[in-house]
């Protein structure tokens, strides 16, 4: 097997995406099986719905960010940012902050953290840029192939369980987990939606658990980052406890450890890009490898992975403005709510009858039962647009910081004048403003 990266791919060869996803497609490089590469497009999936509508060169901007913070993640000087930012912060605790330190940041500090992206292709030439930018950026970035396991499920006594065993005999893999690092509590969030339906014992316990002062409320930056864990390869994600976790990934402990040290510390490297242009991060995911004794990161990091946002003044309050796909979840829900009851009927259609979501709402579409799938107003897709445009310029270096924070800003003011038109300002405000 060829495992050296080659120096050029034609993409003329790579004939049908070996994987054809929501936002991305997958192909196989002729005679390097051990590469992939990944192709961004313009498809925005939310709500698990699938590609419901398209944001004008979010595929070249997505493509470009991915590369951009990869390359970041695998040099020291990264890294030497992320310890400074850590010594400098005094909510986080001296024995929270000092166990992070210790084990993958001494490494990274020294060499960089290890990921699968292996670079960028021209998209005139086909050479692949490893380091830097290329001449002609494109949407096709390379990485490193690893084996992905999905765990059968097994009859026990009646009851269906996933079994896990085949990740405890593999040494190279992707570990089957998704990683939820969270530096604060979004209106939208999952985690307070798990909050706000516990007993008032139970929010006690969790407020301590996560080491909160007080009450859980929405757009509450946290002392210190916490971090979640859901399954990854079952047919649905799914929250898991971290004993459960650690069984099921085929780590050790000190692997699995790792791995959320690894979580909690890329997520402090994508913050500090995005403070550059006054962007606030809230939370992202993550995903890893394991190779033998190395840890990697793996998949996508761009917009539709992390949650960022801005504050512009609207009507004498500061409203909140995602520069991520959350606006287009809002979007859905406010401008087009009938569309979204039917969605989640749907999706409780599903849960009772077994059936996938995906058919039980295309065949209630179909019936009459669900009204069926909005296009997008064409302005609010080119507020978007404008968005991603800018964080392109800013990884780019195209313009300076300040400039981006500007046109941020008068793109944050033009979306909340958007829902006033459509006399939906007061409902935008009462979901995102503070």
């Amino acid at each position: 097997m060829n495992t050296e990266l080659p120096s050029r791919i034609d993409l003329q060869t790579l004939g049908e995406p070996v994987y054809r996803g929501s936002v991305q497609n997958l192909y196989a490089v002729p005679e390097h099986p051990s590469y992939i590469v990944c192709e961004t497009t313009p498809a925005g999936s939310v709500f698990d719905v699938g590609s419901i509508f398209n944001i004008e060169g979010n595929d070249l901007n997505r493509a470009i960010f991915r590369h951009a913070m990869y390359s970041r993640l695998s040099q020291p000087p990264t890294w030497q940012r992320v310890r400074a930012a850590l010594l400098q912060n005094d909510t986080l605790g001296a024995e929270w902050r000092d166990q992070l330190m210790e084990g993958p940041l001494e490494s990274m500090l020294e060499c960089g953290a290890m990921t699968h992206h292996a670079g960028m292709l021209d998209a005139t030439s086909g050479e692949i840029t490893t380091k830097g930018m290329p001449k002609h950026p494109s949407c096709y970035n390379v990485v490193r192939r690893f084996p992905v396991m999905t765990p059968p499920q097994r009859n026990v006594m009646g009851n269906f369980v996933f079994d896990y065993a085949l990740f405890h005999q593999s040494t190279t893999y992707v570990v089957p987990l998704e990683y939820i690092v969270r530096f604060g509590v979004t209106s939208g969030s999952s985690i307070l939606r798990k909050y706000d339906a516990l007993s008032e014992r139970e929010q006690r316990a969790f407020e301590q658990e996560l080491g909160l002062t007080g009450p859980m409320k929405a757009w509450q930056m946290l002392d210190r980052p916490i971090y979640d864990l859901t399954s990854k390869y079952e047919p649905e994600d799914r929250a898991v406890t971290k004993q459960e976790a650690l069984l099921m990934s085929g780590l050790s402990v000190q692997h699995f450890t790792g791995t959320i040290k690894m979580a909690l510390l890329g997520a402090w490297a994508v913050r500090d890009l995005l403070d550059e242009i006054g962007l606030q991060l809230w939370d992202l995911k993550w995903e890893f490898a394991v190779d033998g004794d190395d840890l990697l990161f793996v998949d996508t990091i761009d917009a539709d992975s992390f949650r960022a946002t801005g504050t512009v003044p609207v009507d004498g309050r500061s409203l909140i403005i995602h520069y991520n796909k959350q606006a287009m979840r809002d979007y859905y829900r406010l401008v087009t709510a009938d569309w979204y009851a039917g969605v989640n009927a749907a999706k409780q259609e599903a849960a009772k009858s077994g059936a996938p979501f995906k058919s039980v709402l295309k065949a209630g579409q179909a019936a009459g039962r669900y009204p069926n799938t909005p296009a997008v107003d064409p302005a609010f897709l080119d507020l978007q647009a404008k968005k991603t445009a800018l964080i392109k310029q800013h990884v780019l270096g195209e313009s300076d910081a300040a400039s981006i924070r500007a046109g941020l800003v008068e793109t944050g003011l033009a979306e909340a004048e958007f829902y006033r038109s459509h006399g939906l300002l007061a409902d935008l405000l009462k979901l995102n403003a503070i």
